[in-house]
């Protein structure tokens, strides 16, 4: 198979848990863009936040694109061109708030490199600081007036269940949305026309390549469509069932080096 480009995930893939990049896996991509392969991130965080991270996990002159925002967000450096894509309606989050509020969570929306939530509590903070992105507080009924890319809703694991739970009651005829778990303290809602899979086809194209040109590394359950439908879709051995279910190949966990050892044995042979 043909590989042109390299996509990884972020959170519990190319990041081990302490939130860095090991030094084994940047030396297995560093190799992989000597042949020519493309490297690239394809993350449910948006792109704004991981340009401003890139050099505190040493891969700033590694990167060649970014997915961000689960798909909504395009920025290939290579070609210097961006392309952005946020649906999701205010009026529609306000809903979702709304259908949630009484639960022990907090709202969070990620927009150009900060997270922005409607109150003060021990969710957001954690987040912020499990992320290394900053937040700021602000009243969403203003803030809602324009379209924003995703809404999140982060809360403690033991509650998670009840998040899931609710979610099934929620419904709108008038719009359309896709809710993923992509950590065990976040639940997110997105425009369901909006993954991961139409974010790198498009990507991908701007070069003349498909889906079949990539190997892609993830773990939970929003990186199984571009497992499913990358040439190669590889998924760590810390990943989600559901993930693995599309999988081509398992490899090791975040915390022992999985996506370098793929680069080097399958990748680079």
């Amino acid at each position: 198979m043909d590989i042109k480009a390299i996509m990884c995930d972020l959170d519990g893939t190319l990041l081990t848990s302490n939130g860095t990049v090991s030094t084994n896996t940047i030396t297995a991509i560093r190799k992989a863009k000597e042949k020519g392969i493309l490297f690239g991130l394809s993350t449910g965080r948006d792109a704004h936040s991981v340009k401003n991270l890139l050099d505190e996990w040493g891969i700033h002159e590694l990167v060649d694109a970014i997915v961000g925002t689960g798909g909504g967000e395009l920025c290939d450096f290579t070609l210097c061109k961006e392309e952005s894509c946020y649906p999701l309606s205010g009026e529609f989050m306000k809903e979702i708030i709304k259908h949630y509020e009484d639960l022990d969570v907090n709202f969070v929306i990620p927009w150009q490199g900060i997270l922005y939530a409607p109150w003060e509590d021990d969710h957001i903070r954690k987040l912020s600081d499990a992320d290394h992105i900053p937040y700021k507080i602000v009243d969403f009924s203003h803030f809602l007036e324009k379209s924003r890319p995703k809404l999140m809703i982060t809360c403690a694991p033991q509650t998670m269940e009840s998040v899931i739970a609710r979610s099934a009651t929620f419904s709108n005829t008038s719009y359309k949305s896709a809710a993923l778990v992509t950590a065990s303290i976040l639940f997110e809602y997105t425009d369901p026309c909006i993954t991961k899979t139409m974010g790198l086809k498009k990507l991908l194209s701007w070069h003349g390549w498909d889906m079949e040109n990539l190997c892609a590394f993830g773990d939970e359950d929003n990186d199984y469509d571009m497992i499913l439908h990358a040439g190669i879709g590889v998924v760590m051995k810390n990943g989600s069932a559901l993930t693995k279910s599309a999988a081509d190949f398992i490899t090791d966990d975040n915390d022992h080096d999985g996506i370098g050892k793929f680069i080097n044995h399958c990748i680079l042979k």
